[in-house]
């Protein structure tokens, strides 16, 4: 099997992928940058995003799994204590996977230059770039829905539920529900401008698509990926064709995920 890690650039990050790379390859495992079957990631959930998108045109050949050295680890299955087990088990067993759904984002111009399509694990946030308010039309499946102004929008996967989407009031969704969420950043309402004011759940067959209604430079962050873009004709998201791979040598059910993550250290463990 061909396999790759990325490390975060701290010094206990690197001594693990160091040691990981060791012994695999004395497993006659063969490590490959171009084209692995596992991408481990060392590090917190930034590395794990920054894996994925390193990758993520492998995404039919290609698992992903987690060892936690960061502040955050909900997309990580084990701790560095278990390195000696995860090392064994990966070169001993073959893995099972898991899929989770991704968020696809279409960004088209008015200039008519080709089309920008990303994939993101976690979330997609629309802001402007200067900080003034944010004015979208949103349409919901061909039809107009509202009209937003606010600080910006954010929209999710259900695994990035619990990211930014949590902190902004937003329901966190089971990722064997195919859907996407879009939660208000600080909307405001008044006689001109009126949102729902909940986070809204769309299942796979709707697409939203945000609409500027006056002509600003937008903050668009993929992930944790940010880039300016002007002259935006309109923002088109949907749950992608695509999954996200995840490779499983043990049951780690996801809300036990959100539990360890959000509620207590426990080690209880329930089923899927």
């Amino acid at each position: 099997m061909k396999f790759v890690i990325v490390s975060r650039d701290d010094n206990r990050s690197k001594t693990i992928k160091a040691t990981m790379k060791q012994y695999l390859t004395e497993f006659d495992l063969e490590y490959s940058k171009e084209e692995p079957e596992l991408v481990i990631s060392v590090g917190g959930d930034g590395t794990f995003l920054e894996a994925f998108h390193r990758y993520h045109h492998r995404l039919q050949e290609t698992a992903f799994i987690g060892v936690h050295t960061g502040h955050l680890g909900f997309y990580a299955d084990y701790t560095p204590d278990e390195l000696e087990k995860l090392i064994i088990e990966i070169a001993k067993t073959p893995f099972q996977t898991v899929e989770y759904p991704l968020l696809e984002v279409i960004i088209r111009s008015k200039t008519g230059e080709k089309e920008d399509r990303l994939l993101a694990l976690n979330e997609v946030m629309i802001k402007t770039a200067d900080g003034s308010s944010v004015v979208l039309d949103v349409e919901i499946k061909g039809e107009h829905f509202e009209t937003f102004r606010g600080d910006g929008i954010c929209i999710s996967t259900p695994s990035g539920s619990t990211a930014y989407n949590k902190a902004l009031g937003g329901a966190i969704i089971h990722p064997s529900l195919e859907a996407i969420q879009l939660t208000e950043m600080a909307s405001i309402n008044n006689r001109v401008f009126r949102t729902i004011g909940s986070p809204l759940i769309l299942p796979q067959h709707h697409t939203c698509m945000l609409r500027p209604m006056r002509d600003s430079s937008f903050l668009i962050s993929i992930d944790h990926y940010t880039n300016t873009y002007s002259e935006v004709k309109s923002i088109q998201c949907r749950v992608a064709k695509e999954k996200a791979r995840f490779a499983r040598f043990r049951q780690f059910p996801f809300w036990n995920r959100v539990r360890d993550s959000f509620v207590s250290d426990g080690n209880y463990r329930m089923g899927e």
